[in-house]
């Protein structure tokens, strides 16, 4: 490099430095090097990052950096979902899916409709939804002379769309809440590779009437990589898809879920398949209405405990099923029917009665799927250090992935089988709040915000952080 451009270089390199360095000085506590340093390496300066580092029990390492600034949280903000469901509505809350009789019944024959009636369980997979429709087989029903009705009234929203977040609609996690959502609306398109024949087999699950996927696509050399793009796909007819590419063999078996049905043809294709595939038979169609007042019931399905449902919501970072939990939240306090609104009234209100009052908070979905969710790491530090003191405790740290080990804290190297933490990914957001125990005995709160353009270079920082205070705390 010429001497003019490497001056230039480090001019630049300098004039970045120094205003991360007066930033930091600046900052009430220290943080260490090693996590500065891996912030200027990724080009994100002081002012796009917030800190906040603090023991649990008595004096320890404290650090932090722009406490109060309001953040995009991205899914760390289902930590305020999950945290106040479980102090409210208590650990052992259930939700209720109800089959209803709509028609007369004359034997094993309805004659005329049969009705769902959803309240928004957010843990309707497959296996549940097939119990349900066994329930109804044991009371020797076989023949469905009517239509299936769907009642949402549970629920109201507005109509949701699944490209408006980020243009990809199929994707599952765009999926919209339903008072009667059946595994997740996903479809999972299984490739599992066959080795001794040179083949990959495909396979669709739930297996649903008109499914005409190919029984194989291609094996393909070469490293697993970026598997989906080297399918070439084409969903423009979801059940009979089409790949053009190849799967690598070392890949090894891998599914891929997609949403690519509207909520109605996927409830009612999922029900034909269970209903027929035991022997019933159904001539009607599948359509939205209300249940009378009055009208028999048949059968009804009792969810999960909220324990659980927490579990899987905060381990995998189930977009859909904390917005249901969201929407639960709100209903239970404001009462039915369910809307975004009163869930955002009926949290902040809580959390104001609680003493755990957050002026800058800005709430849509209570998901973090959102651009407009605002939240400081101050707010999300005392909301856990509460969480810690509090009778659900250990639901929560439960259902928080563990660094190293699983959900989406599995890879993470920071703080590895010692750090229990929320992890929060848009495409301008990294972030991580939850515990960390200290190789002192010490327990301490840690949350990271970061919102810049070049937050994708910042996980490795944040490890940094995590293992700091293992180390030093």
């Amino acid at each position: 490099m010429p001497d003019r451009r490497r001056a230039a270089s480090w001019f630049a390199v300098l004039a970045f430095a120094a205003p991360w360095c007066a930033q930091v000085a600046a900052a009430a506590d220290s943080l260490p090097t090693a996590f500065t340093n891996a912030l200027r390496n990724a080009g994100i300066p002081a002012s796009a990052v917030s800190v906040v580092v603090q023991p649990l029990d008595g004096p320890g390492l404290e650090a932090g950096l722009n406490r109060d600034a309001p953040r995009n949280p991205a899914s760390t903000m289902k930590l305020l979902t999950t945290y106040a469901a479980l102090r409210t509505l208590g650990p052992a809350y259930t939700w209720h899916t109800d089959a209803l009789l709509l028609g007369s019944r004359d034997g094993a024959v309805i004659r005329g409709d049969l009705a769902l009636r959803g309240k928004g369980d957010p843990a309707l997979v497959i296996e549940q939804f097939w119990l349900l429709v066994q329930k109804l087989r044991a009371l020797g029903l076989r023949e469905l002379r009517g239509d299936l009705v769907l009642d949402r009234s549970a629920f109201q929203l507005p109509p949701h769309d699944t490209a408006a977040f980020d243009g990809d609609a199929l994707r599952s996690y765009n999926v919209g809440p339903d008072a009667l959502l059946v595994n997740y609306n996903a479809i999972a398109y299984q490739f599992v590779p066959d080795i001794a024949a040179n083949t990959v087999h495909v396979a669709i699950l739930p297996a649903v009437p008109g499914g005409k996927a190919l029984r194989t696509v291609r094996a393909a050399a070469g490293a697993c990589g970026d598997w989906r793009g080297k399918l070439r796909a084409d969903f423009a007819q979801p059940l009979a898809p089409v790949f053009r590419g190849g799967f690598p063999l070392d890949c090894g078996e891998r599914s891929w879920h997609l949403a690519p049905l509207a909520p109605d043809a996927y409830i009612g294709a999922v029900f034909r398949a269970l209903w027929e595939g035991g022997g019933g038979s159904w001539t009607g169609q599948v359509r939205e209405g209300t249940v009378p007042a009055g009208a028999p019931l048949l059968a009804t399905h009792e969810s999960k405990p909220l324990a659980a449902v927490v579990r899987d919501i905060n381990k995998f970072s189930n977009n859909v099923m904390a917005q249901q939990l969201f929407l639960t939240f709100g209903a239970e306090r404001a009462g039915w029917p369910a809307s975004f609104e009163r869930s955002r009234e009926a949290l902040s209100t809580w959390l104001a009665a609680s003493g755990l009052a957050m002026p800058e908070l800005v709430l849509e979905n209570g998901a973090g799927l959102s651009r407009v969710e605002r939240v400081s790491a101050g707010s999300l530090a005392r909301l856990l250090a509460d969480a810690w003191r509090s009778p659900v405790m250990p639901e929560l740290m439960a259902s928080l992935p563990m660094a190293g080990v699983d959900g989406t804290a599995a890879r993470r190297n920071g703080a590895v089988g010692s750090a229990h933490f929320k992890t929060g990914l848009l495409e301008d957001v990294r972030a991580v709040a939850g515990y960390v125990l200290a190789a002192s005995g010490r327990r301490y709160v840690v949350v990271g915000l970061i919102n810049h353009e070049r937050a994708g270079g910042a996980q490795g920082a944040l490890d940094v952080l995590l293992d700091w205070v293992q180390v030093s705390g």
